[in-house]
């Protein structure tokens, strides 16, 4: 899968699924300040993340997160060790 497609779906699910505004999302945005998502709303994120692209996210994976890109990149790192 390409970063390409990773990008598109991710921005799909978060347009779909937590009706963010598709013109907020920017790939140096901060991911956190711009969907405003409670905890539970973090969890819903990861497992619709993880039934989507089939990767486990565990919670070091969050932690040098900042930026939209940075969520593409962890999914994109995480889908490339799967495949390896």
């Amino acid at each position: 899968m390409k970063i390409e497609e990773i990008i598109d779906k991710v921005n799909e699910i978060l347009v779909e699924e937590f009706e963010v505004d598709a013109e907020v999302i920017e790939a140096d945005k901060n991911l956190k300040q711009t969907l405003d998502l409670d905890s539970l709303d973090y969890v819903d994120l990861v497992v619709i993340i993880e039934s989507n692209f089939g990767v486990k996210l565990v919670e070091a994976d969050f932690m040098g997160m900042v930026t939209f890109q940075d969520f593409y990149n962890i999914i994109n790192n995480k889908i490339a060790a799967k495949n390896a």
